[in-house]
């Protein structure tokens, strides 16, 4: 994406289902689970370059023995960092103890991190603050070993207040108001619930103290402490926990915002956000790598025994299209074909804007992402020049020479490299006359490829701010003295902000809604902001599920082409020689493209989830009043 975007993060969970003796039998090491943990997490990496977390529980230890390890980093490479601290940790004790060389038990016994129940993450600082208090897994401590609790999850909660304020109510004191604090604090306080009520009825059975532990790691219900904790909770989450007694589990909210997908088989259980990532690091085929549905969790208990549980009512299937666009890796088989359809999809109105001239058009794309939608759109390219091919031979009534069919049929897209950005290249400058030429120069341009008589035409996934648009790729462009620069966009107009993990949170910083506010000044009816602010504020004390989204009214008066006109004036500007055209995918055609992800609010405007409307409207009253914090 050529605008910054910081987004999502990455959950890998793995259970081993044998003892650690046979990975080391069949593997050649006990260290399998850690291994497959750090090739999960760099196989995810995309999802999250700030900061990396990895927690891991023994199982079965005897007391006084340390069973659960953790380790955080925000180093520049923090996937690196973490697994150079546990190699470290782990070679430094088999040299110390030769004896530890060939004896799994001696291992397992004093070798931290080495474990059968192991969680990573992989995240990005979406509020800003990239601390490493903030990076997952977070431990929740006690004594028992059964109250333990690590959480690490893709998520973000529109409700944290009235969650927080729930805590309160059930007495506890959280020691801030974060939504990763809240969501652990409310599993936390059902499971500490669950423990206890277990406890009492064995002592009323008759059991000792020390006979109660076993027995308790037996009955706890996980699901039902998941139905209690995630009652109320409104966002788009892959929450993944362990308890320090081995049981595990991964919960995906109930419209399906968050992606997680499952392998099992008798050796091992894993999750993680993306199907390639299993895939590529067990090396199974897609159709063994299962989507958890929306609302359930999978649960794994100590025994080894998983299932898949009905959490939560299942709601309207609402999950995440930039997954799809963007964010996920392409190595997906169906999201490959997807970004295909995508570019395909695109065509007609590229070829509308050139004139279908096709001969005096180059075709590129900005790295790296959008490369797929590029080929699918070079595709239809192809299609369309055979087609005009087949109408010349055959006007042609077969009385052609072979020169001039050879010459018919040499024709083919110009495809080029154009931009290519300068990975380390980093604008250090604040004041913003230095900044913004530094800014123009974070892509450099292949000259000498275009001629002043021909269109460019370069495909980006998304256009979310422009700013890079407009301060870098387009004059780079525009130096190449073009005709005419298309860019193509291969997702919709963003004109609403996220708000389950996407950083997207003000709205006057997006430039389809820059570009509204720009056609109703224009058009004499900027009233119109007023009347909205008026009702975002008469709604302020309504309950979620009774908030209207009114900032739709911004677009209401304008066709989507309007907008992307507007859009296109204000990213070409005065200094820009070649006209300047700016094309957004259809909603309709995404739809088509990624059927089964059909969240787009983004787009829409169209939350899944009641707090969207209440963080949507807080987003416009920040803007009428110029306050620049978060909605959420």
């Amino acid at each position: 994406m050529s605008d910054a975007l910081k987004h999502e993060c990455g959950i890998a969970l793995i259970r081993l289902l044998k003892p650690l003796e046979y990975y080391k039998e069949k593997y050649g090491s006990a260290f399998y689970g850690v291994n497959k943990m750090y090739l999960m997490m760099e196989k995810q990496h995309n999802r999250g370059q700030d900061g990396a977390g990895f927690a891991s529980i023994k199982l079965d230890v005897k007391p006084g023995e340390r069973y659960i390890s953790r380790v955080r980093s925000i180093a520049q490479q923090p996937i690196q960092d973490i697994f150079a601290q546990i190699n470290e940790r782990i070679n430094d004790e088999l040299t110390k103890n030769p004896e530890y060389q060939d004896d799994v038990d001696l291992q397992k016994k004093n070798i931290p991190y080495i474990g059968e129940v192991l969680l990573g993450h992989v995240r990005y600082g979406t509020f800003g603050k990239n601390s490493v208090e903030s990076v997952h897994p977070f431990l929740r401590q006690n004594n028992w070993m059964h109250r333990n609790l690590i959480v690490a999850g893709n998520f973000n909660m529109t409700n944290v207040n009235e969650l927080f304020d729930n805590l309160i109510e059930i007495g506890q004191h959280p020691k801030e108001k974060a939504d990763t604090i809240t969501v652990m604090e409310k599993i936390g306080h059902f499971l500490d619930d669950a423990v206890s009520k277990i406890y009492k009825d064995l002592k009323k059975e008759g059991y000792n103290k020390s006979e109660c532990s076993p027995l308790i790691a037996e009955r706890l219900k996980v699901g039902k402490i998941l139905k209690h904790a995630a009652k109320n909770w409104d966002g788009g989450y892959a929450m993944a926990g362990l308890l320090g007694h081995g049981d595990s589990f991964v919960l995906r909210d109930p419209s399906g915002i968050r992606p997680a997908y499952y392998y099992k088989d008798d050796e091992i259980v894993v999750v993680a956000s993306e199907r390639p990532v299993i895939q590529t690091v067990f090396n199974v085929p897609f159709d063994d790598v299962k989507e958890l549905e929306p609302g359930h969790a999978i649960i794994t208990k100590k025994s080894g025994e998983t299932k898949i549980k009905k959490i939560l009512e299942p709601l309207e299937r609402k999950a995440c299209s930039f997954e799809r666009v963007y964010f996920s890796r392409g190595s997906d088989a169906e999201i490959y074909q997807e970004r295909k359809m995508l570019g395909r999809l695109l065509m007609p109105k590229v070829l509308e804007a050139i004139n279908n001239d096709t001969k005096n058009s180059v075709f590129s794309y900005i790295p790296n992402t959008a490369e797929t939608s590029f080929y699918g759109m070079i595709e239809t390219v192809e299609d369309h020049l055979n087609e005009k091919k087949t109408e010349s031979i055959l006007k042609g009534g077969g009385k052609l020479s072979a020169e001039t069919v050879t010459e018919i049929l040499s024709e083919r897209p110009r495809i080029e490299k154009i931009a290519i950005k300068d990975v380390k290249l980093r604008t250090f400058i604040t004041e913003d006359s230095s900044r913004d030429d530094l800014v123009a120069h974070v892509y450099d341009v292949t000259y000498g490829v275009i001629k002043p008589t021909d269109n460019l035409v370069i495909i980006d996934d998304s256009i979310v701010r422009g700013t890079t648009l407009k301060k870098s790729i387009i004059k780079m462009m525009d130096r190449l003295n073009p005709k005419k620069i298309v860019v193509v966009s291969s997702a919709p107009q963003i004109r609403y902000i996220d708000c389950y993990g996407i950083d997207m949170a003000n709205l006057e910083t997006l430039i389809a809604f820059k570009a509204a506010l720009a056609l109703l000044k224009e058009n004499n009816q900027y009233h119109i902001v007023e009347e909205i602010y008026n009702k975002c504020i008469a709604q302020v004390e309504k309950k979620d599920k009774n908030i209207v989204n009114y900032v739709k009214g911004i677009y209401a008066n304008f066709t989507d082409e309007q907008i992307s006109d507007k859009i296109s004036e204000l990213l070409g500007g005065e200094d820009i020689k070649a006209d300047v055209k700016i094309i957004f995918q259809p909603v309709e055609n995404l739809h088509k493209a990624c059927p089964k992800n059909l969240g787009d609010w983004y787009f829409t405007g169209d939350y899944p989830t009641p707090g969207g409307n209440r963080v949507v409207n807080r987003a416009f009253i920040n803007f009428y009043e110029g306050n620049n914090r978060r909605a959420y």
